[in-house]
């Protein structure tokens, strides 16, 4: 086939924009009721978006030559906040190199050693919650927030946590404003926007926040001892000509690593307890297991979870560079190809009453490589994607030993916008009644 795009809707890339930021999930599926597994979608200050939902597609997009498609270009809406040196934005060898920088920190030992501090943070966290219906949402996201900062930054409590805590809490509530999809401004417009109100506010924080980055990156590279946290790896790490991260490198993938695992994995909690609450049958058959010590259900309950409710619900966009051929049809560049992850996710030949939630999925059968892709794949799959499963495997079954999370009054959470994630627009709102059990140590 010739190199025009697929067809998708004609109306202005604003009211397009509109459509993606107030009900993602829903004019997704609409678009692919009209237009079929391949549709070309257009948003203001962005190339063309040619959403691709066919596994065999997917694959395709994923093992492309890096040198034909660029995930790193396609993404630089995050590059505001997590800087040009980011493992996300880069390409090619460089982001080949960066990620086998980054790639030992979770995997083996370090995960291991890492799993005991985040047990010892959700344990305290969730003790002090209180019942009653409650937005769980916010609970979750200082819960994953915190266990960054202890995990990733290696900060221990005390001043300078709180201190980053309160300014970091306040700088990530800005994706919840449609700019921040527009990513960073042409330069022309730059100067214009830093004097605007809250984009002023948003750069001004931020350069606060770097301050406190680079001021923990040095006293670290001075000291001496070793350390489990992340951190402490990066700085460890060496390039391939022996020299170490810069400490711009290591400010951006702190960054990088905070965007990643802390908004996304609070989210991914948010979602499956409102999803798990609303489900009689799956809240006894979690509590059974819970009680049992056993995981199996848990991590099923986690897969669902992210099949049904993909927090990202586009795998990374990746810029067409040279002419690809995919599904039978011949791109030219120019355009970004997006892998849809909800849709793909929501497909009745793939999962049979997509719409409903049923962990026994994924007892049945594990994972597709290309049917079930929450953390994207091929060689740009998530770095953080066993990290956040294994946070999400100890929180899960902490707040069940304590409590059972109950529906709260009124209709299932729509979605709601936060930059590009997908959240419980109500905060997630459910009713934790105490169970009378004592709960059992993790």
């Amino acid at each position: 086939m010739n190199g025009s795009l697929p067809p998708g809707p004609r109306y202005p890339s604003l009211v397009q924009g509109i459509g993606l930021w107030s009900r993602p999930y829903a004019y997704f599926e609409r678009l692919r009721a009209r237009y079929g597994k391949r549709f070309t979608v257009r948003f203001p200050l962005t190339p063309p978006f040619v959403a691709i939902t066919d596994p065999a597609e997917v694959k395709g997009a994923f093992t492309a030559p890096a040198d034909v498609l660029h995930p790193g270009e396609g993404a630089r809406v995050l590059e505001p906040v997590v800087g040009l040196n980011s493992v996300i934005l880069l390409d090619g060898d460089a982001h080949m190199e960066q990620r086998k920088l980054m790639l030992p920190a979770f995997h083996g030992e370090r995960m291991t050693r890492l799993t005991e501090l985040v047990e010892e943070v959700t344990e305290r966290e969730v003790a002090s919650w209180d019942g009653g219906v409650v937005a769980l949402h916010p609970r979750l996201r200082a819960l994953t927030l915190e266990i960054i900062l202890r995990a990733v930054f290696g900060l221990e409590p005390g001043p300078r946590l709180d201190a980053l805590r309160e300014r970091l809490t306040t700088f990530l509530a800005y994706g919840e404003k449609p700019i921040t999809l527009l990513g960073q401004p042409p330069k022309w417009l730059e100067g214009v926007l830093e004097r605007v109100g809250s984009v002023k506010g948003f750069m001004s924080l931020r350069e606060e926040i770097d301050g406190h980055l680079f001021e923990l990156i040095d006293e670290r590279r001075a000291s001496a001892g070793e350390r489990d946290d992340v951190l402490s790896m990066l700085l460890a790490a060496r390039h391939e000509d022996g020299s170490p991260m810069s400490g711009q490198e290591l400010r951006d993938e702190l960054m990088t690593l905070l965007v990643a695992g802390h908004e996304t994995t609070a989210t991914s909690l948010a979602w499956a307890f409102d999803l798990v609450s609303r489900e009689p049958r799956v809240r006894a058959r979690l509590a059974e297991e819970v009680d049992a010590g056993t995981g199996e259900y848990v991590t099923a309950t986690i897969q669902e979870t992210l099949r049904r409710r993909p927090v990202l619900p586009n795998a990374a966009p990746r810029m067409i560079k040279k002419p690809v051929e995919i599904g039978w049809w011949r791109y030219e560049p120019g355009a970004c190809l997006v892998c849809n992850a909800y849709l793909v996710h929501h497909d009745p030949d793939i999962y049979p009453d997509p719409h409903a939630f049923r962990p026994e999925r994924f007892l049945e059968q594990p994972p597709g490589t290309y049917t079930w892709i929450p953390f994207g794949g091929g060689r740009r799959r998530c770095l953080g994607a066993s990290f956040a499963q294994l946070e999400m495997g100890i929180v899960l079954p902490a707040v069940l030993r304590r409590y059972e999370v109950l529906p709260a009054p009124g209709r299932p959470a729509l979605t709601k916008r936060r930059n590009i994630t997908v959240t419980p627009g109500d905060g997630a709102r459910v009713a934790l009644r105490a169970r009378e059990r004592e709960p059992v140590a993790a």
